[in-house]
C-alpha cells in the first residue's frame, strides 16, 4: 500500500517534518525494500487456498475424491500397508479423507526398520482407501508446492526463509499501519472511485485496493507473525527448554502433544484393533468426523492411538482430541480443542490464516481478499516508480541506476512471476509422466521462466516489456484449458457435465485469469498508441498525485 501523495519524502528525503510526513516516508520504505518478497508471498498465497483443487488437476489420473469410506474399513486398510511398508516405526500416522482438505487416505511413518524390511526410515503415501495400493499418478508438487511456497521460498533453508519472510511480513505490517495513519479519508476512499479522470481514477483504484482489503491485510500479516513466532523468537524457548535438539523437541512435545504421552518400553504389545477405538469416537463426536490416528511406538506395550477430530466447522486450528492405550483400547484421556486462553488465541489467529475452515464462498471470498492485497502491492511497486521518474523528469535531471533497476523488477517480477506460474501448470503437462525428477522440474520450469521474463524485461524497453509479457500471461492462461483438454481425460467439457466443479472450476479460473490479463494489454496499447513514443521509461504519469502535478 505504496501510496504516491504529495506529503511522501523523496526518495533521498529523510523523515522530516512532522508525524505524519515521518510515518509518509517509513510506509514508502518500508513498502518498497521487500516489495517483490511480498508480492511472491502474496501471489503463492493466494493460489494456496485451491491447493487440493490444484493438485487435483496436475494429477489427472486421480480418481474422484474418496470422502464417503468408512472410517473402521479404511484405518484397516491403511494399517496393513503400514504393516508391510514400515515395520517396527516409532510412529504411524493414518489421515482419512474427510472433506476438500483431505480428498484421499495418506499414510506417514518415522523411525522404522529398513532392517525389518521397511521401504524407508520415514516417508508418506497417498493410497487407495478401497484396496490399499499406491495411486498411479503423475508425481507433481501440485498446489501444496505453491502453497509452501510462500513461506518457504523453496530454494532456501528453512532459517533462511524464515527469516526473510519474517522481515517482509513486519515490513508488511509497518506499511499497513503506518499507511492508516497518513491516510487522511480512509472510510471517503472506501467508497471513491471515479473512473475515466486519468490521474484521479487511477488514485481511486490504488486507494480502492488498498482500503477494501484492509482487515483481511492485517489479519493476515499478523497471523503470519504468530504463524512463526516460534521461529522468530527462539530465544524464549531456548530461556527456559536450552538450545539443544533435544531441549527443542522436549518443548514441542509438551506445548503440542496430548497427555498421556509416555517413552517406550522395549517391550512388544499386540496392537488393540482399530474397529474399538473407532466406534467410540464416532460415538462421541458423530460418524465422518475423525480426520486422523496417531500411533505411537505401535507394537510396544507403551503404545498409544490419538484420534484428532476434523476441523472444518471451527475456525481454530485445534482440534479435540482423545488418547486411548494402544494395546487395551482404553480411553485415557480426552482434550478439549485447546488447554490455555493464549494457546486457543494462537489456534484462531492460525485457523484464520489458513482458512481451512471456509466454505466455498467464503473460499472464493479469501481468494479474492488474496487478489486485492497481490494488486496493492503491485501498485505501490509501480507508484513508487512512476512518481520518481515523473519528479526527475520535471528536474530535468537524469534518470538514476537505482530507479531504473525498480522499474525493470517491477516489469519482470509483476507480470513475471505470474507468466512463471503459468509455466509451472504447462511443465505439468508436457513433461513425460514417467520422468523420475518431474516433481522438482516443474517447479525448476517455474523459476527458470520466471528468470528468463526479469531478463526480458531489462533488456527491451519498459513499455514494449511490459505489453510483451503481459500478453504472454494472457497467452499462456488462457490456454491452459486448451491444453488440458488434449492431455487429459478430464476436461472442461466433461467436468461441466460432471458437475465436477473443483476441476472446472480451475479450467475457468485460468480462462479467466488469461482474459484478464489481455483486457489490461488491449488496454495499455490503446493508451499508449495515443501518446508520444518514449520506450525509455513506463510513463504512466496519471499515477502520480493531483495534488502534486498542480504545483
Amino acid at each position: 500500500m505504496i501510496r504516491s501523495s504529495s506529503q511522501s519524502a523523496g526518495p533521498n528525503d529523510g523523515p522530516k517534518g512532522g508525524f505524519r510526513q515521518a510515518m509518509a516516508w517509513l510506509h514508502t520504505w518500508a513498502g518498497l525494500t521487500l516489495g517483490w518478497v511480498l508480492f511472491l508471498m502474496f501471489v503463492t498465497g493466494t493460489a494456496g487456498y485451491f491447493d487440493t483443487e490444484i493438485d487435483r488437476w496436475m494429477q489427472p489420473e486421480l480418481p474422484p475424491p474418496q470422502t464417503r469410506l468408512e472410517a473402521a474399513d479404511t484405518a484397516q486398510t491403511l494399517l496393513a500397508r503400514l504393516r508391510k511398508e514400515a515395520p517396527q516405526a516409532e510412529r504411524w500416522f493414518l489421515s482419512l479423507p474427510t472433506d476438500r482438505n483431505q480428498l484421499y487416505p495418506e499414510v506417514f511413518w518415522q523411525g522404522a526398520s529398513v532392517d525389518a524390511g521397511a521401504s524407508a526410515t520415514s516417508g508418506s503415501l497417498k493410497l487407495n482407501g478401497e484396496n490399499g495400493r499406491d495411486f498411479q499418478a503423475r508425481d507433481t508438487g501440485g498446489g501444496q508446492l505453491l502453497y509452501q511456497m510462500h513461506w518457504r521460498l523453496h530454494y532456501l533453508s528453512r532459517n533462511q526463509a524464515d527469516v526473510i519472510v519474517g522481515f517482509a511480513t513486519l515490513f508488511m505490517l509497518v506499511g499497513l499501519v503506518s499507511g492508516i495513519i497518513i491516510h487522511k479519508k480512509i472510510f471517503k476512499d472506501f467508497f471513491t472511485f471515479r473512473p475515466k479522470k486519468g490521474q484521479r481514477s487511477w488514485l481511486d483504484a490504488h486507494n480502492v485496493l488498498s482500503v477494501l482489503g484492509l482487515p483481511f491485510h492485517l489479519m493476515i500479516t499478523y497471523s503470519g507473525l504468530i504463524f512463526m513466532a516460534f521461529a522468530y523468537m527462539p530465544l524464549v524457548v531456548v530461556a527456559h527448554y536450552g538450545a539443544d535438539a533435544e531441549d527443542r523437541s522436549q518443548f514441542i512435545a509438551e506445548v503440542f502433544d496430548p497427555p498421556g504421552m509416555v517413552d517406550p518400553a522395549n517391550k512388544p504389545g499386540e496392537l488393540v484393533s482399530l474397529t474399538t477405538p473407532i466406534a467410540s469416537t464416532e460415538a462421541r463426536w458423530g460418524e465422518g468426523r475423525i480426520r486422523s490416528m496417531d500411533i505411537r511406538h505401535p507394537g510396544d506395550r507403551n503404545a498409544r492411538i490419538i484420534f484428532r477430530e476434523n476441523i472444518d466447522r471451527s475456525v481454530s486450528n485445534s482440534a479435540r482430541q482423545l488418547v486411548f492405550d494402544g494395546i487395551t483400547g482404553e480411553l485415557l484421556h480426552s482434550v478439549a480443542p485447546a488447554l490455555s486462553s493464549s494457546k486457543n488465541i494462537r489456534s484462531v489467529f492460525i485457523g484464520l490464516h489458513e482458512g481451512l475452515f471456509a466454505g466455498p464462498l467464503l473460499r472464493w471470498l479469501y481468494f479474492f481478499s488474496g487478489l486485492l492485497g497481490t494488486g496493492m502491492v503491485a501498485t505501490g511497486l509501480v507508484l513508487w516508480a512512476a512518481k520518481r521518474r515523473e519528479r526527475s523528469e520535471r528536474k530535468g535531471n537524469t534518470v538514476n541506476a537505482g530507479l531504473r533497476l525498480v522499474e525493470k523488477l517491477n516489469v519482470g517480477t509483476i507480470v513475471g512471476l505470474p507468466v512463471g506460474i503459468a509455466a509451472y501448470f504447462w511443465a505439468n503437462r508436457l513433461l513425460p509422466v514417467d520422468f523420475e525428477a518431474r516433481a522438482a522440474w516443474e517447479v525448476h520450469v517455474l523459476f527458470i521462466t520466471w528468470g528468463l521474463t526479469l531478463l526480458y524485461g531489462a533488456l527491451r524497453p519498459i513499455r514494449k516489456a511490459w505489453l510483451e509479457l503481459m500478453l504472454c500471461a494472457s497467452v499462456a492462461f488462457a490456454l491452459l484449458p486448451l491444453l488440458n483438454a488434449l492431455t487429459a481425460d478430464q476436461h472442461l467439457g466433461r467436468t461441466l457435465i460432471q458437475g465436477d466443479w473443483a476441476l472446472a472450476g480451475f479450467d475457468l479460473t485460468m480462462f479467466s485469469i488469461g482474459g484478464t490479463w489481455a483486457m489490461v494489454t488491449r488496454h495499455l496499447m490503446r493508451k499508449w498508441s495515443r501518446e508520444p513514443a518514449d520506450e525509455t521509461a513506463l510513463h504512466w504519469s496519471e499515477l502520480s498525485d493531483p495534488a502534486e502535478s498542480a504545483k
